[in-house]
């Protein structure tokens, strides 16, 4: 089951604001499976029904996206420069919002939901949930680059949260995997510079549970069950 709050079940379906179905709430107007609901009562709005003034409140499906983002993107709704956006690669779905950014110069995994609180969990530090980074780089061997990144590194004045780096040799370049445990803005890049290097190119490949693998550059897909179940295993349902 899908557990989440009334008032958000509600909500979503498009029934009222969230305020307002606390006032419906408190009200006795809301039934679920024929029993009067409670304040702070949770139910899965697609197995269970539930009832406002007697009629059949109809659940909107959530929706999970996976975009392999192209280079030259804003992720945003609109951008005043006039620059191409991410939406513009995704169908027209309402409440559809993104889970972390990219910066225009970054390509690769950006994940999209209409569910606004998973999104919020998925992206707030407490739940330390990990993205994995391809980069290119130049400005320090390979060798030297490892050894950095498993010391402490510290960027306005907290210490990045690095899981796991490999790196090799390409070239004149090094290219680096690496797993932060944290989204702060352009924390890979400004990673990147504090230890010396010159970034050339930096791609997402995996968050948390999902990764990008082979999907085209541009395209979209929907998410698995599987990936779904496991975002809410780590996390809970919201």
């Amino acid at each position: 089951m899908t557990l989440m709050r009334l008032q958000r079940a509600l909500a979503r379906a498009g029934v009222t604001s969230r305020r307002k179905a606390e006032e419906l709430i408190r009200a006795g107007r809301v039934k679920v499976d024929g029993a009067v609901a409670v304040l702070g009562q949770s139910a899965d709005p697609e197995r269970q029904r539930v009832t406002v003034d007697g009629r059949m409140v109809r659940p909107v499906r959530t929706v999970w996206l996976a975009l392999n983002k192209p280079i030259g993107y804003v992720v945003s709704r609109g951008d005043p420069e006039g620059r191409p956006t991410v939406f513009h690669l995704l169908p027209k779905v309402p409440g559809l919002t993104y889970v972390g950014r990219l910066d225009v110069m970054t390509s690769g995994l950006l994940l999209l939901t209409t569910d606004g609180a998973a999104a919020h969990r998925l992206m707030h530090p407490r739940f330390a949930v990990p993205r994995t980074y391809w980069l290119g780089a130049h400005g320090l061997a390979a060798t030297a680059v490892q050894h950095a990144l498993t010391g402490r590194i510290v960027l306005d004045d907290r210490p990045v949260k690095v899981l796991a780096s490999r790196v090799r040799p390409a070239g004149k370049s090094v290219e680096v995997e690496v797993t932060l445990a944290e989204g702060r803005q352009r924390v890979v890049r400004r990673l990147a510079e504090q230890l010396g290097l010159k970034v050339e190119w930096l791609h997402r490949v995996a968050y948390g549970p999902v990764r990008l693998g082979k999907l085209p550059e541009g395209r979209h897909r929907a998410l698995t069950p599987h990936e779904i179940r496991e975002i809410e295993r780590l996390h809970g349902p919201a």
